[in-house]
């Protein structure tokens, strides 16, 4: 097997362990953190992503880091998409975490990156001029009939709405960080993205009713969930950089297509040691549930593939 597809595999297997991990931090009673609170950490600490910049000057042969001295003063065009981007994704957080406090990992996951997906491409079609692919309509097709499949027995109204805004909301944060890389080197767009969410993570504590349930929901928090929120955190930046590995010695558009494969690692962890795990987490796997998912989650894995290859 080739060694990037092995980068892929393990990459999309981390995925799926830290989604299940996201589902038990927001709803386990013993963590106390709730999604509001959730997002604004997991935001604060992507600031430390950051710290590559401190590797500037190791003589790391074929990997080129970020230096500082690449970073320009950013025009108001540059803000306005950092603030974009930061904004976007910190919605899409919020709306993905109350979506995993109320259903399964294992459906909310695939169903978040379908929306995603689509709205991805629909908004580069009309923002950034990139011309959909021969299979756009066929995978949008097999995503539309998974999901339907997913939400028609397994979503609540309030719970389908809140995956269609991470979805839309992730795909406008891409859509953002691409017209950065457009409109300024790599290492600008990077910093700058990281620091204006970090900025919109913080801007959240103005607001008094925020203030008070991020700051008590923290307080409460013992030391054991912090370092697992730190942990999970940690396990998300691996897997990411696995991926862009992965990408920098493989094939991009098969690498976005196999990310089909997060959904159905989430689907064997379901059926397999689903009834093993904590309640906290989230797998229902009744018959009747294990049959949705062998149905719906490959349906909307596949449509995924189809979208990018």
């Amino acid at each position: 097997m080739t060694p990037w597809i092995v980068l892929v595999i393990v990459g999309q297997f981390l995925n799926a362990l830290v989604a299940l991990f996201d589902k038990y931090i927001v709803s386990s009673p013993a963590v106390v953190l709730r999604p509001l609170a959730y997002a604004f950490w997991v935001s604060v600490l992507s600031a430390g992503s950051i710290v590559i910049f401190l590797f500037d000057g190791l003589p790391l042969r074929g990997l080129e880091i970020p230096s500082l001295a690449n970073v320009r003063a950013p025009s108001l065009f540059v803000a306005a998409l950092s603030i974009a981007a930061g904004y976007s994704f910190f919605t899409a957080l919020l709306s993905f975490f109350t979506a995993l406090r109320q259903v399964d990992a294992s459906d909310v996951v695939p169903v978040v990156g379908g929306f995603t997906a689509v709205f991805t491409l629909m908004l580069s079609y009309l923002f950034l001029d990139t011309s959909l692919s021969s299979n756009f309509f066929v995978g949008f097709a097999l995503l539309v009939t998974g999901t339907v499949l997913v939400s028609r027995f397994r979503f609540t109204w309030r719970s389908m709405l809140s995956v269609v805004h991470a979805g839309l909301m992730f795909g406008v944060h891409y859509i953002a960080i691409k017209g950065l890389f457009n409109a300024t080197n790599f290492d600008s767009a990077f910093f700058w993205s990281r620091a204006a969410l970090v900025l919109v993570a913080l801007s959240m504590l103005l607001i008094p009713e925020y203030y008070e349930k991020i700051i008590t929901r923290t307080r409460q928090t013992n030391t054991r969930a912090g370092l697992m929120v730190f942990g999970n955190k940690l396990l998300a930046g691996i897997a990411s950089f696995v991926l862009l590995k992965a990408i920098e010695h493989g094939d991009v558009a098969l690498v976005q297509a196999l990310g089909g494969l997060q959904y159905l690692f989430l689907l064997v962890i379901s059926i397999t040691v689903g009834p093993l795990i904590a309640k906290d987490f989230g797998e229902n796997v009744t018959l009747r549930d294990v049959l949705h998912k062998l149905v719906s989650i490959p349906l909307i894995a596949l449509g995924f593939f189809a979208l990018f290859l």
